[in-house]
């Protein structure tokens, strides 16, 4: 059973601008997160007044390890969902004779 549909090239090109545009948002979405959390919160003065969390201070936990693995369940999600499987080198119409030229 083909589980990876034929579309035609109309179809793949909107799936792929999509899928583009989602990956470019995802980007944004993590540097705005990084740059918040790791800014926006970073201690003002000495260390020793800073939060830590698991013996790393608040900001750098939020923006590099929270943010990290947040994004990545994201994207699995996003790809899960969002994201289609088709075959590139087909369109729909096309038979295995005029794909080989005979």
């Amino acid at each position: 059973m083909n589980r990876n549909p034929i579309i035609t090239d109309a179809d793949k090109n909107k799936q792929m601008k999509k899928e583009a545009l989602i990956s470019v948002g995802l980007y944004i979405l993590f540097f705005i997160w990084w740059f918040a959390t790791g800014y926006g919160i970073a201690g003002t003065g000495t260390p020793a007044t800073y939060t830590y969390v698991l013996g790393l201070p608040m900001w750098f936990f939020l923006s590099s390890v929270v943010g990290y693995v947040l994004f990545c369940v994201l994207t699995v999600i996003v790809v899960k969902f969002l994201f289609r499987d088709f075959d590139l080198g087909e369109e729909a119409g096309e038979s295995a004779n005029e794909r080989s030229g005979q």
